[in-house]
């Protein structure tokens, strides 16, 4: 799978772009700024229908203008398929397959898998468990579309609940049997999710302990621990044990919404004990690992997006990094520099055929 065409209308700092790709390594160069990264957030909207590094689509329509549009056109087992992301002021976002607009973007995850490593990724380790538990979702819903339904119905179920709690709270009574009704929803999807990430954790740490020896070494011990109060008693235990507690905060207090996974080194906190460059080569490990994962349940490599890590990365680990794509590890790459002098230089060294963009005010030079 290879994506041989991208256009931008005023997408973020771009008014029109457009581009021809190589099937292996892609580079954009230029100062920070001119509008490198808003291209791989452009390719990450055509393969996930939303934005990397901005949750809010309206802000990624550029200045003074209502709308953007980005098309695409993939490759997939010899066969061209065409995608257009769009969306107008005031109105919803749309997505199109071959001129056929989606009903629900979810239809269209894992049609074009991608990973993205990024300077970005640190919130990973570094904030709260909803960062963590949107990475290993966003990684599952990527090859089980039954997956992402469940929790797209669980989210929805949560969300009934936490309003029924605030009306009965409001209303000063308290109805048992409609709250069960909403509970079995939560058990039913919940469980489920459990049981998948779960399976996807077990599948995944060895695959990137592996990797992490690869990038750093054998000097530290790092491991994944998924942390989930659905593995200390039944989930319809757990909501019968915090009915009280829900009743008085008038929300849902447990569920698989509060899981979380923890990052470790020498059986502690990554986060708290690792060093920075510790922290890259563990992040580095885990994205190498999801790709390696979602290229063997899905049958072909997905797309890699690279931003600005020959800056943010040391030699060695550039080194390791380049030397999957030289190995044909990695399917089509794009990456992202400031300085094209330097992204040659290790292209070139590497000996692997590159295609270089020079980007300046968000426009191709």
């Amino acid at each position: 799978m290879y994506l041989k065409k991208l256009t931008l209308s005023n997408f973020k700092n771009h008014s029109e772009s457009d581009f021809q790709f190589g099937k292996r390594v892609n580079c954009f160069v230029g100062d920070n700024g001119s509008g490198k990264t808003n291209i791989l957030d452009a390719i990450h909207y055509l393969s996930l229908s939303k934005s990397y590094f901005n949750k809010i689509d309206s802000q990624n329509i550029k200045f003074n203008e209502d709308f953007f549009i980005i098309k695409g056109d993939f490759i997939k087992a010899e066969l061209q398929s065409s995608i257009q992301c769009s969306l107008q002021k005031g109105e919803q976002k749309i997505l199109k397959y071959n001129g056929k607009k989606y009903k629900r973007f979810s239809d269209h995850i894992g049609s074009f898998p991608i990973v993205v490593i990024s300077p970005t990724d640190s919130n990973i380790i570094l904030d709260g468990s909803d960062v963590r538990r949107k990475y290993i979702d966003s990684s599952i819903a990527q090859y089980n579309m039954q997956y992402l339904k469940n929790l797209i119905d669980y989210n929805k179920v949560l969300k009934q609940r936490n309003a029924l709690l605030k009306s009965f709270s409001e209303k000063g009574y308290f109805d048992k049997l409609t709250l069960e009704t909403f509970d079995d929803q939560l058990i039913k999807f919940g469980t489920e999710i459990f049981k998948e990430r779960k399976h996807f954790l077990e599948r995944l740490i060895s695959v990137f302990k592996k990797y992490y020896v690869i990038i750093a070494g054998e000097k530290e011990k790092v491991n994944i621990v998924y942390k989930s109060q659905l593995d200390e008693d039944t989930f319809k235990n757990v909501l019968r044990n915090s009915l009280s507690k829900d009743r008085i905060n008038h929300y849902t207090n447990v569920g698989v919404h509060k899981d979380d996974i923890v990052f470790e080194m020498n059986n502690y906190l990554i986060k708290k004990i690792g060093s920075q460059g510790q922290q890259k080569s563990f992040l580095i490990a885990l994205k190498l690992a999801q790709f390696d994962f979602l290229e063997k349940q899905m049958g072909f490599k997905p797309t890699l997006l690279l931003d600005d890590i020959f800056d943010k990365l040391d030699d060695k680990r550039i080194e390791k990094i380049i030397s999957f794509a030289k190995n044909e590890f990695f399917g089509q790459v794009f990456i992202t520099d400031t300085h094209k002098e330097r992204t040659e230089i290790i292209l070139n060294k590497s000996r692997i055929e590159y295609t270089m963009y020079k980007i300046e005010n968000g426009r191709v030079i």
